[in-house]
């Protein structure tokens, strides 16, 4: 027997919770978002636990997302409903997202490396978010025929102006400024200080550790475009923000536009409805149960098998979307996604406040 997939351990008043999977980049799958959901109930009552601490094993990043190899599985044999394998794996983390996001306790995460999908996810919502000079932080699901979820799409909403729009439709990685700038993290501090924070966190209040090590964030690359961001990402269909890209005279947007262009037409156009609606949402429970209708019609769409294919799979990084462009995607196969559960909703409820 190899070591657990996510290490669990309660010492000196903290909760420690290490992803464990370093050969994957500590891909989150079902068995680690139980084991983590658990862990998180018993210690939020227990007097014991101040503060819960989650990073991640091996040197390349926090988590680069779910296991997409076994979602591509269920999605190509057909088993693409939410009595899927992965439609249970998805309930289950984002009840984990929800819990995350209304902790009562410290919650800090360190955001080291590539940290993507799940992994925002596991780390977003949380009360205490550090990222590092190698944190790369990203919501690449467009590219392989998905849509931005784990509460994604209601952090890509929250951000200043259309930053969020650009991030989900180029899959844009944000630097630890950038994921500072747009509302994904808090604080910045050095790799080199990470250990003494983590000994410190022992014996001091998560808010009087940090702030021992946290310094001046870099500046935000997408903060300083961000009047071209929110000149061309304010159009209400992907079809005329591509347009405004291609007529803006910021060389960056031209990039944009073709970015946006090699992804799939229909998640595309999904993901910006996803978006406009969860910038009105009234809270993040809502916006996961939005995304689970979502991620399930999206789990029988071909673009998602065509999508790990080509960037997972093959890798020859030539999907074949079906339709293959924007104006072929019809308002029927964008409203199919929204389309109820019935009784297999997610049916996550708003706390309601005292």
């Amino acid at each position: 027997m190899g070591e657990p997939e996510v290490l669990i351990e309660q010492r000196d008043g903290l909760g420690l919770i290490t992803l464990n999977r370093p050969k994957a980049i500590n891909a989150l799958n079902h068995p680690m978002a139980l084991a983590i959901t658990a862990a998180l109930r018993a210690w939020a009552q227990d007097d014991q636990v101040r503060t819960v601490v989650v990073t991640g094993a091996g040197e390349r990043g926090l988590c680069a997302g779910g296991d997409i190899v076994a979602i591509h599985a269920d999605a190509k044999s057909g088993a693409n409903t939410a009595d899927s394998a992965t439609g249970r794996f998805w309930r289950d983390e984002y009840i984990l997202n929800a819990l995350i996001g209304r902790y009562s306790k410290p919650y800090v995460v360190v955001m080291d490396g590539i940290v993507m999908g799940g992994g925002v996810g596991l780390s977003g919502h949380g009360s205490h978010r550090i990222v590092t000079e190698r944190s790369k932080i990203g919501m690449p699901e467009v590219g392989i025929g998905f849509v931005p979820d784990v509460g994604g799409t209601y952090l890509l909403a929250r951000t200043p102006g259309e930053i969020g729009t650009h991030i989900a439709l180029t899959t844009a990685r944000m630097s630890p400024g950038d994921a500072i700038a747009a509302g994904f993290a808090d604080y910045f501090v050095p790799t080199e200080h990470l250990p003494a924070l983590l000994e410190t966190l022992r014996t001091e209040s998560a808010d009087i550790a940090i702030a021992k090590f946290a310094t001046d964030a870099p500046e935000s690359t997408l903060l300083a475009g961000q009047e071209w961001i929110d000149a061309c990402y304010s159009a209400d269909s992907v079809e005329e923000i591509v347009a405004r890209l291609q007529a803006h005279e910021a060389p960056e947007a031209h990039a944009a536009a073709a970015e946006i262009l090699a992804k799939s037409p229909v998640a595309l156009k999904v993901t910006l409805r996803s978006l406009r609606a969860a910038r009105t949402a009234p809270s993040l429970e809502a916006v996961l149960n939005e995304e689970y209708r979502v991620s399930i019609a999206a789990l029988s769409s071909p673009d998602l098998v065509e999508g790990i294919r080509a960037q997972v799979i093959d890798k020859d990084r030539t999907p074949r979307w079906s339709p293959p462009t924007l104006t072929e995607v019809t308002d029927a196969q964008v409203d199919a996604y929204f389309a109820g559960l019935g009784d297999r909703e997610l049916g996550l409820a708003t706390p309601e406040v005292a």
